[in-house]
């Protein structure tokens, strides 16, 4: 099999194309998210350069074609940003730790969800948000996709901003015990440390709600879940090759796989497949509500547009991401 040039796609990787996004759009949401980080003071400033460089305006343009507006965009692209500058702070290797995990991520979900305390605590809990830069990451990007969104829909982010912390935690259990979990756990902890909270947020940012009673349908929820694994196990192919020269190496799928069979080829050829037969899973399960209601199929539409932009602006983005050599 040929090499992968860079910038093209992973081979064997089943995700259709996507065009390019509005380059001047791009640039405009880039410029107002660096003016947000700075104005909002909401990343160190040693790693401000490098939220400010991750890309956010070409993600979030790729991820939601279908927007109301360019207010939209940037309520999407702030939540984007605080959820990576969170994950760095307080999880990964730019300050964040597996010890005392649990207890920092309670805090910042309430970011998300203020705390509601008796008397003088309410103003300490004030402080201690409003002193934390990724605290206050989290507080001013979820005002302001409180600001398009419908109450049923900021809601419906912070319980998956609840599953993604649980995956976190999940994860970092396994670091401190200094164990590889099985492939079948690693995925499991992936369907809860995932995209989720982005998107399920594809209506709000499109300006329409999807009804509670349709969100919640059976069907539905699988639909979500298997949009979000198999983006997520986009990130895991794409970052492999990055996350295995970091300092403290993280899991991913092709290494936990690897774990199990001794062999780090065979074992990304096989996430490649466990990939495309979850986005197959999706498609399948979509195709199956599609034509039952409007809202519904705009809302599949959005989660299809969410994972194949997502996959574009992970192949793209060369200088964060380069491919193994298994392709000779």
């Amino acid at each position: 099999m040929t090499p992968p040039l860079p910038g093209e796609p992973i081979p064997g990787l089943y995700c259709p194309p996507v065009a390019e996004p509005d380059a001047a759009l791009v640039s405009e949401v880039d410029s107002r998210i660096a003016a947000w980080v700075r104005k909002e003071d909401v990343c160190p400033p040693q790693w401000r350069d490098g939220l400010i460089g991750f890309a956010v305006g070409r993600a979030v343009v790729l991820q939601y074609p279908d927007n109301a507006s360019i207010d939209h965009l940037m309520a999407a692209a702030e939540l984007l940003a605080a959820e990576n500058v969170v994950d760095d702070c307080y999880v990964e290797d730019f300050g964040g730790s597996p010890e005392g995990l649990g207890a920092r991520l309670v805090i910042a979900q309430s970011a998300l969800d203020p705390a509601r305390l008796a008397g003088r605590y309410q103003a300490d809990w004030e402080r201690g948000v409003q002193g934390d830069e990724a605290l206050r990451s989290y507080r001013t990007a979820m005002r302001d996709f409180e600001a398009i969104a419908t109450p049923l829909q900021a809601d419906r982010f912070r319980h998956d901003m609840c599953r993604l912390h649980l995956g976190y935690l999940a994860e970092a259990t396994w670091k401190l015990d200094g164990r590889v979990p099985a492939v079948w756990e690693y995925l499991t902890m992936r369907q809860f440390n995932n995209f989720r909270p982005c998107l399920t947020i594809t209506d709000a940012i499109a300006g329409y709600e999807l009804p509670a009673e349709l969100y919640a349908l059976p069907d539905v929820q699988r639909a979500v879940a298997l949009a979000c694994n198999a983006t997520t196990i986009v990130n895991d192919l794409y970052s492999y090759t990055k996350e295995l020269h970091m300092q403290h190496p993280h899991l991913n799928l092709p290494i936990v796989i690897a774990a199990e069979t001794g062999d780090h080829r065979t074992a990304y050829l096989r996430a490649v497949e466990v990939h495309n037969d979850l986005l197959r899973s999706f498609e399948d399960t979509a195709g199956h509500l599609y034509g039952q209601y409007p809202s519904l199929d705009r809302y599949l539409g959005g989660l299809t547009a969410w994972v194949l932009g997502n996959h574009r602006w992970h192949q793209t983005n060369t200088s964060r991401y380069t491919l193994p050599d298994f392709w000779d």
